[in-house]
């Protein structure tokens, strides 16, 4: 994966109010490294996220807060994990009078609310609550840009991880009806129309669970395979391993486990809405008679 990242700088001015400074973390999950975002134009700016306590990301701010000749007013966190989360240390050794906001705070943090606004020279920010990848995810709308900080929620480079497929569905939908312009991703480079990718998100979601309904109802999980048919071959129980050996065919088998976890959410997810049901002593899934086929 690595090799298909597009390189990114350290530290790059990505408009007249955003900088963004890289954490020093690439890996395979923070991709080039988490992104924190320095916003505003005067004195006084605010920060999205920490990066997660990197020593190069300290050094790296410093620098940017001295050429700018401003401070870190507040702090503004998208969501508790790690890489998010544990340069926040660093930050108030830096700018000891910023105060750090995030929804369902720890202590000594500020609470977001959902639609709060958060305004330096340069920048409004509008805050809203947009779980699914974590339950205290917040997204910022960025009004003078109509721009997105998306968070983890919609990354600059493949597909995001979640908690609950329901609420992250949800939220996806919200994030596309709130801005036209860019989204600066939580992980990757800037995407140009932010609109265009979160529905790219919402189309792959759907196609994971289109294809998991198939597998359920047919036994495969391609559409033109199924095509024409009007019933089932047969129906049955499946593990989400099995649904996993069919849709993932073509993985290799050591990111099965990985993807068994996505074809969870998933189920569970057409579990509320009734469109499947369990068996809690296997813990096997079945089609709910009545669905209509695909």
């Amino acid at each position: 994966m690595a090799t298909q990242l597009v390189p990114l700088a350290e530290v790059e001015r990505l408009s007249a109010s955003v900088i963004r400074i890289l954490g020093g973390n690439p890996g395979k999950f923070t991709l080039q490294g988490t992104n924190t975002y320095l916003v505003g134009r005067g004195p006084q700016r605010l920060l999205i996220d920490t990066g997660e306590g990197v020593p190069r990301w300290a050094s790296l701010l410093l620098s940017v807060l001295q050429e700018e000749k401003a401070t870190v007013h507040k702090a503004l966190i998208t969501h508790w994990h790690v890489d998010h989360v544990k340069g926040i240390p660093d930050l108030l050794r830096l700018c000891p009078k910023a105060t750090v906001h995030k929804h369902m705070p720890d202590d000594g943090q500020v609470d977001i609310q959902d639609g709060q606004v958060f305004a330096v020279e340069g920048a409004t920010l509008r805050a809203f609550h947009s779980p699914g990848h974590t339950a205290d995810h917040m997204c910022f709308v960025f009004e003078e840009e109509d721009a997105i900080f998306t968070g983890d929620n919609v990354l600059g480079h493949g597909t995001a991880v979640f908690e609950d497929l329901d609420a992250y569905m949800a939220s996806l939908r919200k994030m596309k009806d709130r801005v036209s312009g860019r989204a600066y991703p939580g992980h990757g480079a800037v995407i140009d129309n932010a609109t265009t990718k979160i529905t790219e998100y919402i189309k792959h979601r759907q196609q994971r669970e289109d294809e998991v309904l198939r597998v359920l109802r047919y036994g495969d999980s391609d559409a033109e395979a199924v095509a024409g048919r009007s019933t089932p071959e047969r129906v049955r129980d499946w593990t989400p391993m099995e649904i996993v050996k069919v849709i993932y065919r073509d993985v290799p088998e050591s990111l099965h486990v990985a993807a068994s976890r996505g074809v969870t959410q998933v189920l569970s997810k057409l579990e509320k809405e009734g469109r499947v049901r369990q068996d809690p002593s296997s813990g096997t899934w079945r089609l709910n008679a009545g669905q209509p086929a695909l």
